[in-house]
């Protein structure tokens, strides 16, 4: 897809993506795929090979977690192995500290680095997918690519 094609905040996750030598190629779906389940139909995966961007409260600080489709969260066991509390970020939190909204957030591109933590089911997977900073864009990587453009470390999320 061209990139003026792209709505500005997917042009800002290419530029990103670019920058730490990713070839920064975000596609445009036909229909939004806020969901893991979504994108994984829309792509013919499996949902595990989709990576879900997830902000949370690491006590009182915004995380980042990286976490294959196919997982959720159990924010006691996950919390416990980050050595802090762990809950969920309301929504304006966010798309405040990722300038990406709900369904689209992606993996880089937010005006403050945020510490993160990457699933480590997404290595079961040769490529995997992450959303491009809108809920209809999506990008190819891979779980070792994925781990150095965000300085993200490798977490068993359950």
């Amino acid at each position: 897809m061209r990139r003026s094609s792209l709505p500005p905040v997917a042009c800002r996750v290419a530029d990103t993506l670019i920058s730490r030598g990713h070839h920064g190629l975000i596609v445009a779906q036909p229909e939004p795929t806020h969901t893991a389940d979504d994108a994984a139909r829309a792509l013919g995966v499996d949902v595990g090979a989709i990576t879900k961007s997830l902000v949370f409260l690491l006590d009182d600080d915004p995380v980042l977690l990286l976490v294959s489709g196919a997982h959720q969260v159990d924010l006691a066991k996950t919390g416990a192995r980050l050595e802090g509390t762990l809950t969920r970020a309301p929504a304006d939190m966010v798309r405040q500290v990722t300038g990406q909204p709900i369904g689209g957030v992606a993996p880089v591109g937010h005006p403050t680095n945020l510490p993160t933590w990457v699933d480590n089911a997404l290595a079961h997977h040769r490529e995997v997918w992450a959303a491009g900073g809108h809920p209809n864009t999506i990008f190819r990587t891979s779980f070792p690519e994925l781990l150095r453009i965000t300085a993200g470390l490798p977490i068993d999320v359950d």
